[in-house]
């Protein structure tokens, strides 16, 4: 078995009298959690992140330790803040959980998937919510915390989890463990993790729901965040139960992914009128109660959006005994599901070829979401499936992306090396910012002949669009009027 326990032992002897608060989880949540907690804004803590001892993990606990914040985006705050860490010497990851056993505070931020039976895009109701994983992480606390221990929950669950499973699965291991039941806390407040340029902000700098399974457990929770968050200038909102807050993130999410599918629907129909639609929404937008009117793309990607109406309607039916799902919000799911084909099918559309053998394609950006490098769940993933599928050669570039994990591949970081082939298709794919009016990037694209390109993301602007034009054919997916 790994262990760790001196590693922990020697880094709290450094930090002795501090609070201890734990991350479970160091993915793009618990890792920059970790940061936040450590730069404290009221209390001194020591912080412990820990995830798996895995393959795909163990690398991350040991970047960490050795010098190297594992998450890259545009956010300066992050090294800021790593390094502030360093400093204090307040931050440890490990595998160990006999960190657990330390805490004052345990903050659970590790995935909740959902598995769509059909792949990528499923169908409806035609998906698994399994909470085997999420136990078993729970379990783990439970056997090791102290009785008096603060349990805060950040993972977005489906409603009713706090309730009927994190609180009996605590109470059954201390129980098993001859401590009393009735002193632990348990709270629930979702974050809002934004990555890219205001990542920090989007946690410390950001307004926070919270509760708790009874008064005492909503108390702590309000007090812990109060030493981590900005409350002054973004109070805190207290709902009535767990069960009110893990719905609230939830809806949330669900609402801006029913938003997303509105807009699939209306960028076919803008096509086919020859509108731009990216002019029309953003006319909208001008009306302030219209500001979130949202723009046609790729696809949906993310942790969120692709599950978490899910989450919701498996909730309604299997902890709360509904014969009905939330029927709109899974074909929201659905429907965004299918915007990178519908993507794709409007490129073939646009090249009038069967087939793509012996054509060479660049996709410019695999992240999910600009200016970060997260790839989970990116749409762009199954657009180049469909290349390769196609019989087409693919090449990629991304700023922010060094390694595709999903796809075990290495990303070249500049223009020359992604420009180097002759290529046919050049497809952008995500809206980073080095993509913007950037001349080097035009310069590259004026660099090759005959190129059919394709914005799914609606980032050339119409002078760009005029100026290649000249060279080659271009298309913007939710534009009619070119």
């Amino acid at each position: 078995m790994l262990d760790d326990k001196n590693g922990i032992d020697n880094f709290l002897k450094k930090n002795e009298g501090k609070p201890v608060v734990v991350i479970q989880g160091l993915g793009f949540v618990g890792a920059v959690m970790s940061l936040v907690c450590a730069n404290a804004l009221t209390e001194e803590y020591a912080v412990i992140g820990v995830d798996l001892a895995r393959k795909d993990t163990y690398w991350k606990i040991k970047s960490i330790n050795e010098g190297l914040f594992p998450i890259v985006a545009s956010d300066p705050k992050i090294e800021e803040f790593y390094q502030e860490a360093k400093k204090k010497d307040n931050l440890y990851a490990t595998f160990d959980n006999h960190a657990y056993s330390k805490a004052d505070t345990i903050i659970v931020d590790i995935n909740l998937d959902v598995a769509k039976k059909s792949g990528f895009y499923g169908e409806l109701n035609d998906y698994d919510v399994d909470l085997s994983a999420f136990r078993k992480a729970i379990e783990t606390i439970g056997d090791n915390c102290k009785k008096d221990v603060l349990i805060l929950v950040e993972t977005t669950v489906p409603p009713g989890t706090c309730q009927k499973v994190v609180k009996p699965i605590i109470e059954k291991c201390l129980e098993e463990r001859g401590l009393p039941i009735d002193e632990f806390r348990l709270g629930h407040s979702y974050e809002r993790v934004m990555p890219g340029p205001n990542y920090i902000d989007s946690i410390q700098n950001f307004y926070r729901v919270f509760s708790g399974i009874n008064e005492v457990s909503a108390e702590a929770t309000e007090r812990f965040l109060r030493t981590i968050i900005s409350t002054e200038k973004y109070p805190l909102t207290q709902l009535g139960n767990t069960n009110a807050t893990e719905m609230a993130k939830v809806l949330e999410n669900s609402y801006r992914a029913m938003n997303i599918a509105f807009a699939v629907e209306w960028s076919r129909f803008a096509e086919e009128a020859g509108v731009n639609l990216y002019e029309v929404v953003k006319a909208i937008r001008m009306r302030p109660t219209h500001a979130n009117l949202m723009l046609p793309g790729i696809g949906v990607g993310g942790y969120c959006l692709t599950k978490d109406p899910l989450l919701a309607s498996w909730s309604k039916q299997t902890l709360f005994g509904s014969s009905e799902p939330l029927g709109q919000s899974e074909r929201g799911v659905q429907i965004n599901d299918k915007m990178p084909l519908y993507a794709y099918q409007f490129m073939k559309r646009s090249l009038e070829l069967e087939d793509l053998m012996g054509k060479k394609a660049l996709m410019l950006g695999i992240s999910y979401r600009s200016n970060v490098g997260d790839t989970r769940y990116s749409p762009v993933e199954p657009f180049y499936n469909y290349l390769i599928k196609d019989n087409c050669q693919v090449f990629l570039h991304d700023p922010y992306v060094r390694f595709w994990e999903e796809k075990e591949m290495e990303i070249p970081l500049d223009y020359e090396e992604a420009f180097k082939h002759d290529l046919d298709i050049v497809i952008i794919s995500t809206g980073h910012v080095e993509y913007m009016q950037s001349e080097n990037l035009l310069s590259y694209l004026e660099s090759q002949k005959n190129l059919f390109i394709l914005d799914t993301v609606g980032l050339l602007s119409r002078a760009e669009i005029q100026r290649l034009s000249k060279r080659h054919t271009v298309k913007i997916v939710g534009r009619g009027d070119i």
